[in-house]
């Protein structure tokens, strides 16, 4: 048998007048907002260039992060993880330190006062033969409890889009929240936090 320790809540004592003179009323103090203070500690020197300039398969992975509103969000902060462009989950460190050479699959940005984020990276293969290839996106951002998971997928192969498992269990009305769309130097991928639009955000259980 489990025992378990009656929990109970304790009333609220007031403070007392050191004078003698009973209890003290005490005035509300006026409501703060803290934070968020993403750009002062998360963010780091080269956390949006996964490559270097002048790589040959240099491409921009960006996106504008939204508000329920509609408006744009200026402090969130995304992080990015991917395969390379063959396809290989990199087990490599040095993201915090990029050498210029090394493909670690990490990156992280925080949005501008337009709320805009933009990566440097290649395009990611597909991590099993036939597959869909994605950007494993985490997102953070003020007013949200816990950091958010969803996925950016390229829009290049519709045969491997319409084969993938999880794109495949989204209501088909809501699958192009997942999926970038191409421009002239790469992937646009926006995120609406909420409202008309919502992205489709994953549930990765015990995170």
């Amino acid at each position: 048998m489990v025992h378990r320790i009656p929990l109970g809540h304790r009333a609220h004592r007031q403070p007392s007048d050191p004078d003698g003179g009973g209890p003290v009323t005490l005035a509300p103090t006026p409501g703060q907002t803290v934070g968020p203070f993403f750009h002062y500690a998360l963010p780091f020197d080269g956390g949006a260039e996964l490559v270097p300039a002048g790589h040959p398969d240099r491409i921009r992975l960006h996106g504008t992060v939204f508000d329920g509103a509609g408006d744009p969000v200026p402090d969130a902060l995304i992080e990015i993880w991917q395969a390379d462009g063959a396809g290989n989950v990199s087990q490599e460190p040095g993201s915090l330190r990029r050498d210029g050479f090394t493909f670690t699959g990490f990156g992280r940005v925080q949005t501008d006062r337009t709320g805009h984020y933009t990566f440097a990276t290649v395009a990611p293969g597909p991590v099993s033969a036939g597959g869909a290839p994605f950007f494993a996106v985490c997102v953070f951002a003020r007013g949200l409890l816990d950091r958010l998971f969803t996925r950016a997928y390229l829009p290049d192969s519709a045969r491997a889009l319409a084969s993938d498992t999880l794109l495949t269990s989204v209501s088909e009305e809501r699958r192009s929240t997942l999926i970038a769309t191409a421009d002239d130097n790469g992937y646009r991928f926006d995120i609406h936090l909420q409202g008309a639009g919502e992205t489709v955000f994953l549930d990765h259980g015990g995170r």
